[in-house]
């Protein structure tokens, strides 16, 4: 890659930091089997006296969490346990009999047929994040769907018998659909989902600083966001207490992580399904697995809302690219995708052999940070 467009990919995250817009940042690119940059700007919090961020800082990746429980759901699947055409209800009782609501009529309908895991992995279940005001939206709410105070499994009682926004497999809408996967993993395997993470991935692939809170050792490393939106002066996004175990271990958003960390799990993904490591390979999942995994899964199911770019469909647990063209940012067809809410991003690109992560914590900044991030690593190509 390009020494000098390297050096500019971090001035540019530099100025952000000067500009006010971002407290700091950890960036990583890795291309044809070498880690070409990690580094970190800034500050590891807002404050006067603030320490640097570190290139192996801790932040909260929220939705960064997918991919791997995802990819969890898939190990499963290889070894017969699970198949991505049973419904959601053959594992939690609750989502059988699910019904779905008319926002324009106010009537509820029987759905014409039960979700399954696929619609969970890829957002078709019929279920929402509840962002928008509504009458679902206020069940949601009213049934503490989301509270970090509930289990997986409490979570999924309550959310099953709630009514749809859309019929499942009718409509890619982002959702707690994650969430309600993590709920099955946990039947399946008996355990909760911090030891089945653990188990499957985060220990097999040496992710030592992720999971689902920072230990006492850690916490000084750890990433903190502005107080204020230094754009519009409001309030910024109350993050994530990660101090201490939460009850509800989310797989749609719950973990923290490292660069590093997350470097070996998207070297997983690129080496589909095998990780080189210093004692040899690591493999979680055949080549074909990983293939389907991030090949699109939407074909002609509309997308409702703006969360997925335009060019894009999704997988399972990650958006994947249909072409070069459409979207606003350079990569080739067949780069997949996720980011964080909290101000975290990744991409794949098997065609270029390339993987690169931006770590911040930023909320408000992230539709512009997926954007610029890109476009600054594709032009050390």
């Amino acid at each position: 890659m390009n020494p000098s467009a390297l050096t500019r990919l971090r001035s540019v995250l530099e100025r952000h930091v000067d500009q006010g817009l971002l407290p700091g940042a950890v960036a990583l690119v890795h291309h044809r089997g070498q880690t070409v940059l990690h580094e970190a700007v800034g500050a590891l919090r807002p404050g006067e006296g603030a320490p640097p961020m570190t290139a192996d800082a801790v932040f909260r990746i929220y939705s960064m969490t997918k991919p791997i429980a995802s990819l969890v759901a898939l190990m499963l699947m290889e070894e017969g346990r699970l198949l991505l055409s049973q419904p959601v209800s053959h594992y939690l009782p609750a989502f059988a009999g699910q019904a779905v609501y008319d926002e324009a009529t106010g009537t509820t309908t029987p759905a014409p047929r039960e979700a399954t895991l696929q619609d969970l992995l890829r957002h078709t279940a019929g279920l929402s994040y509840a962002w928008e005001p509504g009458t679902v939206a206020d069940a949601y709410r009213a049934a503490r769907i989301g509270s970090r105070r509930l289990t997986n499994a409490q979570q999924a009682a309550a959310l099953g018998p709630l009514p749809l926004v859309h019929p499942p497999g009718s409509a890619w809408e982002y959702s707690r659909a994650t969430d309600v996967l993590g709920a099955v993993l946990e039947v399946i395997e008996g355990a909760p989902l911090s030891t089945i993470l653990q188990q499957r991935v985060l220990g097999p692939l040496g992710m030592r600083d992720t999971g689902f809170a920072v230990p006492p050792h850690r916490l000084a490393d750890l990433a903190e966001p502005f107080a204020v939106d230094p754009q519009t002066g409001a309030a910024a996004m109350a993050l994530n207490d990660v101090s201490a175990p939460p009850a509800f271990e989310s797989a749609g958003g719950g973990l923290v992580s490292t660069a590093a960390d997350y470097a070996r799990f998207l070297a997983l993904m690129l080496g589909r399904g095998t990780l080189q490591g210093a004692d040899g390979p690591v493999r979680l999942a055949g080549r074909a697995t990983v293939d389907f995994m991030t090949a699109d899964h939407l074909g002609t199911i509309p997308v409702a809302g703006d969360i997925l770019p335009a060019g894009y469909g999704f997988g399972l647990g990650v958006a994947v690219r249909r072409a070069t063209g459409v979207a606003t940012s350079p990569g080739s067809a067949g780069t997949y995708s996720w980011s964080g809410m909290g101000g975290t991003f990744f991409f794949v690109d098997p065609a270029e052999d390339l993987f690169a992560i931006l770590l911040t914590q930023a909320p408000g900044q992230l539709h512009y940070l997926c954007t610029l991030f890109p476009a600054l690593v594709y032009s050390a190509l």
